[in-house]
């Protein structure tokens, strides 16, 4: 793609959270954490200070630790994914270190593509080449007001990078980075899915969440010739994660979508090897059945009683 297009330039352009706007002011009092409390993300967020699109990456990075969802709470719309909740003692960490709360922003920033090259020293067009090829990998997306995927990246990562790769930033590319380039290959999103299938893989409880993570990202129709029974392809949609914030708008979830889902055959091949892998376990500790019935959830389409 050519990183003169408008849709480049959208993406150039963006710069988001951590960028001196006023964040939610941090109670000064910790009387409220009582050992043993537990909060819900929301609340988490406030006492530290972040905002909603901050907390989530804070939590997706191992910033802020969380704790599974409540076995006794109802259910939610967002599923069990959403549902994790924050300790008071980890509250209390945070808030102790020196320079909270601009020490964990500052962990948390993102930068685009323009930011990013100024991070690094380089230009714009060989910043972006460097991330085309896979040299580091995006931390959050969004979509642009033109319909494209917009990738962000942490700053903290970016300048590790270039104390770990000077010879990178200066003179020609790599012989084997050409060959990626040249082949039209992008490996932003393939870098980003991994990083959040990671993620979230941290955060299941049992086999059945696991494997419901390594389908997210799978087409449909791979998914289906994975997995033939339809109780367990309903388990796996009602434990699907979401890998990025829902998007407003058809074209835009069009575009998340593209996003989430693995494209290149090798890394299609490698996903359907472990989620074959991630169901055996499962299988062995749960059937589907039972897990359909822990909670309720929806019959598998076309299936009678």
């Amino acid at each position: 793609m050519d990183p003169s297009t408008d849709t480049m330039t959208g993406e150039c352009d963006m710069t988001v959270m951590c960028d001196g706007r006023q964040a939610p002011a941090v109670l000064a009092t910790e009387e409220w954490l009582a050992a043993g409390e537990v909060f819900t993300p929301g609340r988490a967020a406030r006492e530290l200070g972040l905002r909603g699109g901050e907390f989530d990456l804070a939590v997706q990075l191992g910033e802020v630790l969380t704790l599974p969802p409540d076995p006794e709470a109802r259910p939610g719309p967002v599923g069990p994914w959403g549902r994790r909740r924050v300790p008071a003692e980890e509250i209390r960490r945070l808030r102790s270190e020196e320079g909270f709360p601009g020490t964990l922003r500052e962990r948390l920033r993102t930068v685009g593509t323009a930011e990013a090259a100024e991070l690094l020293g380089i230009g714009a067009a060989r910043c972006l080449r460097l991330a085309r090829s896979g040299c580091f990998a995006p931390a959050r997306c969004y979509v642009n007001r033109y319909g494209a995927v917009v990738w962000l990246y942490l700053a903290a990562e970016l300048t590790d990078f270039a104390d770990r790769e000077p010879g990178l930033l200066r003179g020609n590319i790599p012989a084997v980075l050409r060959v990626v380039l040249d082949g039209g290959q992008d490996w932003r999103g393939r870098k980003w899915r991994s990083r959040r299938v990671a993620q979230l893989m941290s955060q299941a409880t049992d086999g059945w969440e696991s494997a419901a993570v390594i389908a997210a990202v799978l087409p449909p129709e791979e998914l289906a010739s994975v997995v033939e029974d339809p109780w367990e392809r309903s388990v796996l949609r009602r434990l699907r994660p979401s890998l990025a914030p829902p998007a407003p708008g058809p074209a835009a979830r069009e575009a998340v979508e593209r996003a989430t889902m693995a494209e290149e055959f090798d890394e299609v091949l490698w996903y359907r090897v472990n989620l074959s892998r991630s169901l055996d376990r499962a299988r062995h500790h749960q059937p589907a059945t039972a897990r359909l019935r822990l909670p309720a959830c929806p019959r598998p389409p076309g299936d009678g009683p």
